[in-house]
This record gives structure tokens, sequence and C-alpha cells, in this order.
């Protein structure tokens, strides 16, 4: 702080493959809508829950159209 011009320099960003990323988000999206729905028709839960999960698995679609168009 004392001295920025002796700083060293940043690291580069890590990479990572988005696409994979949000692949895994909605197979936990997924997993989590299965029991949610499983314990909202047993009574044992609730249908926002449902709701909830399903949003992620939605939005999670759109997401890797997005990354799939900005691989760069």
């Amino acid at each position: 702080m004392a001295h920025p011009e002796r700083r060293r320099p940043s690291p580069p960003a890590p990479r990572a493959n988005l696409a994979r990323v949000l692949l895994a988000g909605m197979a936990v999206w997924g997993v989590a809508l299965v029991v949610s729905l499983v314990m909202a028709l047993t009574g044992a839960g609730n249908w926002s829950a449902v709701a909830v999960c399903g949003t992620g698995l939605a939005l999670g679609a759109p997401g890797i159209l997005w990354a799939g168009r900005h691989r760069d």
C-alpha cells in the first residue's frame, strides 16, 4: 500500500468451463426438485420449494446458451 509501484503484478484469472459449471448447478437443482416434489406430495413439504427448484432449472437453460456464445 505504501509503494504501489513495487507491487507484484496480479495473477491471471483462472479459466473455467462455464457450461460445465452451469450443468452441475442444474443437476443439483434437478435433484432438489425431485426431493421437494416427493416431500410436497407426501405432505412433508410445501409447493413453494418445488417452484424454487423449477425456477433454478429454468434459469440454468438460458445460462447454458449464454455460456456457449461467450466462450472466450
